[in-house]
């Protein structure tokens, strides 16, 4: 199994590249924004509770993300036995020494943390730029504000975690998709083949 975790700020383009990342590794895609906005719009009774947190900016809980990931896990074994991609999780150190205990559970580990690094005007010129074309409603000016705020006081520390831990791996995410995509092969190929 090779799992890994793409880390960055919102907008810094953790989705895009984790498409690259899947289609070129075979991994399996986790991304919490996704079964999140999956359950808010089934109206599910986690749904009903994570559109309180997200509609204001904040953040899920630690538990509550946690069993939403195990969940997510245990119903996707087969599609899963590759490796991960863990999109937009872990976002607190919290969560992730719970994942690092989740994938302990299951004989495995993180193997690298890929961080997309990209400058806050850039990042909010291309969040207010993807809620135009996709009407997401999350993407306006205010609530982006208080997401990079969030994202700068919660999950920025998790950088220092994971270089600690020597499994961070710096991107420069400026640039284009396909020149930021080959900087990412270039470190996954490295860790892969060690």
């Amino acid at each position: 199994m090779f799992n890994v975790v793409i880390f960055g700020a919102p907008g810094s383009g953790k989705g895009t590249q984790s498409e690259r990342i899947i289609d070129h590794y075979g991994l399996f895609h986790i991304s919490t924004g996704d079964v999140l906005r999956d359950h808010i719009a089934r109206n599910t009774e986690l749904g009903v509770i994570a559109n309180k947190y997200i509609s204001q900016g904040q953040l899920i809980p630690d538990e509550l993300m946690i069993r939403v990931l195990e969940h997510h896990l245990d119903n996707h074994t087969k599609e899963s036995e590759k490796g991960v991609i863990f999109d937009g999780f872990p976002r607190t150190i919290a969560q992730a020494k719970a994942l690092t205990e989740l994938l302990e559970k299951r004989g495995t580990q993180v193997d690298a943390v890929v961080g997309l690094e990209v400058n806050e005007d850039e990042l909010v010129t291309r969040i207010l730029k993807r809620g135009q074309e996709t009407g997401r409603s999350d993407d306006n000016l205010e609530t982006v504000k208080k997401r990079l705020a969030v994202y700068h006081n919660q999950t920025c520390p998790l950088r220092q975690f994971y270089i600690d831990e020597k499994k961070y791996h710096a991107i420069d995410g400026n640039g284009t998709v396909d020149s930021i995509f080959e900087k990412i092969k270039n470190n996954l190929d490295k860790i892969k083949h060690d």
